[in-house]
């Protein structure tokens, strides 16, 4: 634990002794009706309050009072209560989560966003659930659309997004005290104090520290990957007259085992090593909101992140980001709405290479430039509306791309609605995509031929490989035939072009790194397309009991 988030935890502590004021009693879903639950209103299909049962996606929330009740302990294990999300766990400290297919330790084709921020790595593409982590009282609710998001939220958002979205700070005052211990979770601790000054400006400040026994094997033996990490942070709301601002930020130090295999030089020229990477960091947001109108407004957001790794094996090096986004909503005559925005984000990092992974260049900083606009016109008063809207980016790696979308909502009744919608989405290069390369294996000498040299059989990043783009197709309905009854299909047709492949080279020579030996280079290219297909019917949404 590091001493700037022992002495959070410490006053953290401290204020929580000290008061004694009593947090407030969640608000219990289950005493709402099945039409208050479809009234719930989510921002992540539109970027703007809409009704759930009214938004043209496939979607899903999970409510607080979910959280709540299920006992889970970290995002990965809330989003296993969303239908139609593949949370797969690697070990004791990873997850492997997606939508739609495509999953993998890193599930690159998977937007996650926390409060709009996004927290998708652009240095290996995909999400470090592990360093995700959060105060689970603090979150309101999260959102997770199936089916591309390109078109307001921009690359990435190919088969789906995940956005957890925290309470404000006004609805969480007063004292909150958690902790625990057992066999497998040997302790937790979190701790929250929130206040008041005036009328306007409302805060908070939280602790947390958890600590994780490994895994174990079929044969009782540990699997050396424990896990334990820190976590402070805090929130501030000011609220005046017809606008809101907001700061917020945390600190936070995880440290993780995990048994790792490595390739080595020297007979037998593979190890088994047990690796611990401790990943260090933060981040600072600010967000600023007026209201011009009962249909029109202003959002500005601003963030900081860091990021810095600690292993030799797996990640030496340091990761920033700055982020500014902006947003304007309009009403234009009585039937459109339109919201509009641009962003600009800029990232950096210093890595450490070494014999088994390696950047070229070790330095590098990308930037990218976006706008968006999206056109939600009504057809047919409370019966028809369509969206149009597009996202254009312009990026370091695979230059200009655009993201267009269509979407069709019908309610030809109260109680049936239907949706489709027509996207196209891209995942866009990463660092690693263009500039990293590793050793998988080492072929000791006369392998592959009489007098050949060690050879070092090396995956490579290639400076030609560009966006994957999938173009989808939607269809949904929702019914409600009774008070106590609700039922919601959604069917999907993916076309993917330009999957990742890797793609033996003409093998050469090199002498870096030591010793003098032979490459047989797996280039990474864009040589697979595929389509995919399904759907899912359910009665559940939205905390619908």
């Amino acid at each position: 634990m590091g001493p700037a988030v022992r002495t959070l935890l410490l006053a953290s502590a401290l204020i929580a002794v000290g008061s004694a004021v009593l947090a407030d009693a969640p608000l219990d879903l289950v005493d709402l009706s099945l039409e208050e639950l479809l009234e719930i209103e989510i921002t992540s299909v539109s970027k703007r309050p809409q009704k759930i049962s009214r938004a043209p996606a496939a979607v899903a929330v999970v409510t607080r009072d979910d959280i709540r009740r299920s006992g889970v302990t970290s995002i990965p294990e809330a989003l296993r209560l969303v239908p139609g999300v593949q949370v797969a766990r690697f070990d004791a400290n990873k997850w492997a989560i997606s939508i739609r297919g495509f999953n993998n330790l890193f599930s690159e084709k998977l937007l996650a966003l926390i409060d709009g921020r996004s927290v998708y790595n652009s240095m290996y593409s995909g999400v470090f659930w592990e360093i995700q982590d959060l105060l689970l009282d603090d979150v309101e609710r999260i959102e997770v659309i199936r089916g591309p998001g390109a078109t307001l939220w921009g690359a990435n958002a190919v088969n789906g997004i995940v956005n957890v979205i925290t309470r404000p700070a006004a609805d969480s005052q007063g004292v909150l005290v958690r902790a625990g211990f057992g066999n497998e979770e040997r302790g937790n601790l979190s701790l929250r104090y929130g206040g008041r000054t005036g009328d306007d400006l409302h805060y908070r400040f939280f602790a947390k520290y958890f600590d994780r026994d490994a895994f174990a094997y079929p044969s009782g033996d540990p699997a050396d990957d424990a896990w334990h990490a820190s976590r402070a942070g805090f929130r501030l709301d000011w609220t005046p007259d017809g606008q809101s601002l907001s700061l917020q930020g945390d600190l936070y130090e995880c440290d993780q085992s995990e048994l790792l295999e490595l390739a080595a030089v020297e007979p037998p020229y593979g190890n088994d090593l047990v690796a611990n990477p401790i990943i260090t960091g933060g981040f600072l947001l600010g967000r600023w909101e007026r209201a011009l109108s009962a249909v029109s407004d202003l959002k500005l957001q601003l963030y900081y992140s860091r990021t810095h790794g600690d292993d030799e094996q797996l990640m030496d090096g340091l990761y920033e980001e700055f982020d500014v986004d902006f947003q304007h909503r309009l009403r234009y005559g009585e039937r459109q709405e339109i919201v509009w925005g641009g962003e600009y984000h800029l990232t950096w990092d210093r890595l450490v290479s070494d014999f088994a992974l390696q950047f070229d260049p070790p330095r590098r900083t990308h930037h990218l430039f976006s706008g968006f606009v999206q056109n939600d016109l009504e057809l047919i008063p409370d019966r028809l509306r369509l969206t149009l809207g597009s996202k254009f980016e312009h990026n370091t790696f695979s230059n200009f791309e655009v993201q267009p979308g269509a979407r069709l909502l019908w309610t030809p009744y109260q109680s049936h609605t239907a949706w489709g919608a027509v996207s196209r989405a891209v995942r866009t290069p990463v660092r690693a995509d263009h500039h990293m390369r590793y050793v998988r294996q080492v072929l000791p000498p006369d392998a592959l031929a009489p007098d050949t040299p060690v050879t070092f059989v090396m995956p490579m990043g290639n400076s030609d490989f560009v966006a994957e783009e999938v173009i989808s197709c939607e269809l949904g309905y929702r019914l409600q035939p009774s008070d106590r009854l609700f039922f919601d299909l959604a069917t999907f047709y993916s076309f993917y072009d330009g999957l990742r492949i890797y793609e033996p080279g003409l093998p050469f020579y090199a002498e870096n790194p030591p010793p003098p030996h032979l490459v047989l280079p797996l280039y990474q290219t864009n040589g697979i397309f595929g389509t995919t297909w399904g759907g899912r019917v359910g009665d559940r949404l939205a905390g619908a009991r």
